[in-house]
């Protein structure tokens, strides 16, 4: 799982391809209850997706960008568009749903 800052996050995006991004803060609950999911989904989707976390706190531009309001939103994007978006804490059925579509 890649720990994304500004210029990482846009690096990954140019390469296209299928990225999971887990917007999310240390000090959100529900965040933390989200944080293994989106680590059981990076090992699952190795070598065939991008997986990776936004702190918000770090990196608020970035949320600002994707108009990231509450936390935990996660982000799905393909040859570098959004193409989904889930906000709170969902079952990873919900997330594996939208990379299978995709990939």
């Amino acid at each position: 799982m890649i720990h994304f800052d500004q210029k990482t996050f846009d690096e990954a995006l140019n390469e296209g391809g299928l990225m999971l991004v887990d917007f999310w803060a240390e000090w959100c609950g529900p965040c933390q209850m989200l944080g293994p999911v989106i680590e059981s989904l990076a090992e699952e989707y190795e070598g065939r997706a991008v997986i990776g976390k936004v702190n918000t706190d770090q990196e608020g531009e970035l949320a600002m960008r994707y108009s990231v309001t509450s936390i935990p939103t996660v982000i799905f994007f393909k040859d570098g568009q959004e193409i989904d978006r889930k906000v709170g804490v969902m079952p990873p059925n919900a997330f594996v749903q939208t990379l299978e579509q995709n990939l």
